[in-house]
């Protein structure tokens, strides 16, 4: 009995090892003749390049092909993406990137204001993804997220070394869906765990109005029983996308309406907090509002001993208002030039903290096929100059928001203290 039940096993162990064989050797077999339907074309360089050896490139790609072992994996288009990634990230500018056909549309549909995401405009800081800006009334906004904030995990993965693409692939997803971000709050050392809903992201980038200081939410009681019957006129623009021109025309038109009505209005605060950037034109029409035409706002330089002035070329409906200009960290790209150029004409006082300090120009282009590219063109002065790329631009009156109490807008209430001096 027990000679039979050792035959039993032997036989068993045997027909596994030949299963085991002829399945392995069909494994190794299939893998040698995969052979993925792939046909390479437009291989040829550009003359300006004709004298790089390519050869390496191809060797590597040929031997991913014979050598690695899952062929399942190896997505032609993928590869050449990833390719492409590297080579533009070799620049070591954050702003230049190369976007695949997905997060091409996504950037898109952000400069057009409507996305799926979590709502937060994203950079790199000392190598590292940290939040411009969290949009208004955003999901991001909502779960505490804010302005400096590092992202330093996306679910389980560690953001380090990672990309901004790479960020915001990872971070937007479907309406409804979850992601869960490992946050260090600006001023803390200590990492934050923090789910956020995904939802649809509508961004209106303009709005306004005219208020009674006791009529403004935000303030402290104090505040308005000290200034409770002063009139002032606030605006907020909170990006520079497609249709930001028209809104703010529709607005401002609306507002000068009633300023005619009401001349007791002591001045305007142009809240540009947490405002990202867009549109370089966009930048330079909305200056326009309170600058005379011909008045520079803003000069490109490409670098090569070529340069570019944009100039106001319309009659603004603000040019004589008092104004104060609200900037913090979030304030990015093109609503730094709007500040530069009314800071350094007189034109405003600018109250808050320091920006964010984008000081160059990027040209979007159309690859085909979905893809996109974002090219670093040029960097931008102020009209006098200034380049403030890395450094931001400094307020003339520093005022931080006290994170223990949220509800009150120390920033707000200096520029309203600025206006009624």
């Amino acid at each position: 009995m027990r000679t039979n039940k050792l035959q039993l096993l032997l036989i068993i162990g045997i027909a596994f090892l030949l299963g085991f064989f002829v399945g392995t050797q069909k494994v190794s077999f299939d893998w040698k003749n995969y052979k993925p339907q792939v046909s390479i074309v437009n291989k040829e360089p550009p003359s300006s390049l004709s004298t790089v050896d390519m050869s390496q490139f191809w060797d590597v790609w040929n031997r991913l092909d014979a050598l690695y072992y899952n062929k399942q994996v190896l997505d032609p288009q993928k590869m050449l993406n990833g390719a492409i990634t590297g080579m533009v990230q070799s620049l070591g500018d954050p702003f230049t990137m190369y976007l695949p056909p997905v997060q091409n549309n996504d950037f898109q549909q952000q400069l057009a204001g409507k996305f799926e995401g979590i709502g937060a405009e994203l950079g790199l800081k000392d190598k590292q993804i940290v939040v411009i800006a969290p949009l208004d009334g955003s999901p991001a906004q909502k779960a505490g997220i804010k302005a400096g904030d590092e992202i330093v995990k996306v679910g389980d993965a560690s953001t380090q070394g990672w990309s901004l693409q790479q960020a915001v692939e990872k971070i937007r997803g479907p309406k409804g869906s979850q992601v869960i971000l490992g946050i260090i709050h600006k001023g803390s050392t200590e990492t934050a765990s923090i789910s956020i809903t995904r939802d649809t992201i509508t961004v209106k980038s303009v709005l306004g109005w005219i208020k009674s200081v006791k009529d403004i939410d935000n303030l402290s009681d104090q505040f308005k029983q000290q200034f409770g019957n002063q009139k002032v006129m606030y605006v907020q623009l909170s990006q520079f996308g497609d249709s930001t021109n028209q809104d703010w025309t529709a607005l401002i038109t609306q507002l000068s309406k009633e300023l005619k009505q009401q001349p007791d209005v002591k001045g305007m605060i142009l809240d540009l907090r947490n405002n990202p950037g867009g549109y370089l034109t966009d930048a330079t029409f909305i200056a326009g509002e309170f600058l005379p035409q011909g008045k520079a706002v803003v000069t490109e330089d490409a670098g090569n001993g070529q340069t570019t002035t944009l100039s106001v070329t319309r009659d603004g409906q603000l040019l004589q208002i008092p104004l104060i200009v609200l900037i913090n960290g979030g304030s990015a790209s093109a609503s730094e030039i709007v500040a530069g150029a009314l800071h350094d004409y007189g034109r405003a006082t600018l109250v808050g903290e320091q920006s964010y300090g984008k000081g160059t120009v990027q040209q979007a282009l159309d690859l085909g096929q979905g893809a996109g590219l974002h090219v670093t063109i040029a960097k931008w002065l102020t009209p006098k100059g200034t380049w403030v790329n890395g450094k931001g631009l400094t307020p003339d009156v520093k005022v931080a928001l006290d994170p223990k109490n949220p509800l009150e807008d120390l920033q707000l209430e200096s520029g309203i203290k600025e206006l009624l001096k």
